[in-house]
């Protein structure tokens, strides 16, 4: 009886600076998901033409990180953005890091700066 308690106290006492690991595949330093989801957007967005609808933007790039949505001059303008580049490592994307997509009555009239400042 008196081995089991020593034994025992001996495996408490030298297992207790052990760490146990689990759920390894977790990378806590893996950015890899936004850097594919701005890679995927930024190639996307080159191959978009003017004219094309909102819904076949969304269709392609899937949903946007931000909307606005207004009429001016009795036309109905909608903006979405889509992250394409990094500013901060803050775990949070804004607009600063996405590119306009603009579109008139549902059709995509430009994208980038210059298009979102021309509104």
């Amino acid at each position: 009886m008196l081995a089991k308690a020593f034994i025992a106290a001996a495996l408490a006492v030298s297992l207790s600076g052990c760490v146990v690991a689990v759920g390894g595949d977790h990378d806590f330093d893996d950015d890899s998901s936004w850097k594919k989801t701005q890679r995927f957007n930024q190639e996307q967005i080159n191959k978009l033409a003017l004219d094309m609808s909102a819904d076949d933007i969304r269709t392609l790039l899937g949903t946007p990180d931000f909307t606005e949505s207004f009429n001016k001059d009795g036309t109905t303008v909608q903006v979405l953005f889509y992250r394409t580049h990094h500013h901060k490592s803050d775990g949070k994307t804004t607009k600063e890091e996405c590119t306009p997509l603009v579109f008139k009555q549902n059709r995509l009239t430009g994208w980038g700066d210059k298009a979102y400042q021309y509104l």
